[in-house]
């Protein structure tokens, strides 16, 4: 399984690159990790939103890998426990489905895209900086998958 983290952002600070790469070094090597970062679309005066949505969406989209089940990281979407993620990862592993967890820029993500998402996942109903929702996502990532394998790291 290819687990693949599609960001929109400008160049993290230190702390969020080094953290996000601490987690990601512990991942399963089963599940070939790639972090993907895509540059912001431009934001101009007058320029709606939905403009700059739309233009990134076409570059997340043809970032994806084929067949992938595509997460949405949407503030609407569905809040999950470590375990429910770590059932899903469960499933998803044994489906043989490789997996694109999408984070949208400053504006969010294209509706459409949050749409076609086979799941939206909600961190939390606070909103959070980018550079910690990717932290937070390998760091839950790894959590999960500790879970999976029986590891003490996990304790409920």
């Amino acid at each position: 399984m290819k687990v693949r983290l599609l960001v929109v952002s400008h160049r993290p600070p230190s702390w969020v690159a080094e953290g996000a790469t601490e987690y990601e070094r512990r991942l399963p090597r089963e599940w070939k990790f790639e972090l993907v970062e895509l540059k912001p679309g431009a934001r101009t005066a007058g320029q709606p939103a939905a403009k700059v949505q739309a233009d990134e969406a076409v570059r997340l989209r043809a970032a994806l890998p084929k067949g992938a089940c595509l997460v949405a990281l949407d503030e609407r979407g569905e809040g999950w426990s470590t375990a429910q993620l770590a059932e899903r990862l469960r499933r998803w592993q044994q489906q043989g489905r490789d997996l694109a967890f999408v984070v949208g820029g400053a504006d969010g993500l294209d509706p459409e895209l949050v749409r076609s998402a086979d799941q939206r996942w909600s961190l939390s109903a606070l909103t959070l900086p980018h550079g910690l929702v990717r932290v937070v996502v390998v760091e839950q990532l790894y959590r999960a998958a500790s879970l999976l394998a029986g590891h003490p790291y996990h304790r409920p």
